[in-house]
């Protein structure tokens, strides 16, 4: 059976992403174009548009298209900004900051996921202004501070770190929390780097970025 991809496409953004309150029309222009099956695991292309979370292996996945809508809504990037993604994953999440931004930084920890993901960006002709860099974001000490940092796995606590990566008025999108009671909240950073204001955007469940699961509880 041969698949119109450009048809669940469409289908994807009326259907799922602009009903959950994503309106941004530059964001909708970026998921409406950009072929998200050509950044699916061959074995699940089948479903690149379908509402789930998609395996890539590794105890990794996907997000659903609407988080990353939302994601990507939340972050209100300009076509100058510089962003730092944390968990580059299938690669399909850096394509589209690409699009929308001047440059991305991101970082996976698995070498093997990195190189799929460059592979896929360089196959399809986008991420010419991505840099895929194999590091634990949670040692990661980038000198560097950008417009805005995407975090794609969830954290039971937002490091510090996080936004002491960000310029004064940067944002940081995370999903925080412990399941299955979790948030995605946008961080505006202010002058000083321990000042923020904190957005709660909507409740959804994500698997943990590695090493910022919540620690466990010992009931005695």
């Amino acid at each position: 059976m041969t698949i119109d991809y450009a048809r669940a496409r469409e289908m994807m953004v009326e259907q799922q992403v602009r009903p959950w309150d994503v309106l941004d029309m530059a964001v909708l222009d970026v998921v409406a174009r950009l072929p998200r099956e050509a950044f699916v695991p061959e074995a699940h292309r089948a479903l690149a548009y379908a509402d789930l979370e998609l395996p890539l292996g590794y105890g990794t996945s996907m997000m659903k298209p609407v988080v990353e809508g939302r994601m990507l809504q939340a972050l209100q990037l300009e076509p100058g900004d510089s962003v730092l993604e944390v968990g580059t994953g299938s690669g399909y999440t850096a394509a589209c900051l690409g699009t929308l931004a001047r440059e991305v930084v991101s970082l996976e920890l698995v070498p093997e996921l990195a190189a799929a993901a460059r592979a896929r960006l360089d196959a399809t002709g986008l991420g010419s202004n991505v840099r895929i860099e194999v590091a634990d974001a949670l040692e990661y000490t980038g000198e560097r501070l950008f417009d805005a940092v995407c975090v794609t796995a969830a954290v039971a606590e937002v490091p510090e770190r996080f936004l002491q990566w960000l310029r004064p008025g940067g944002r940081l999108f995370v999903v925080r929390g412990t399941a299955p009671a979790m948030e995605a909240v946008r961080m505006v950073r202010g002058e000083a780097v321990n000042a923020a204001t904190t957005e709660s955007l909507f409740e959804t469940g994500l698997g943990y970025l590695r090493g910022a699961e919540p620690v466990p509880q010992f009931l005695f």
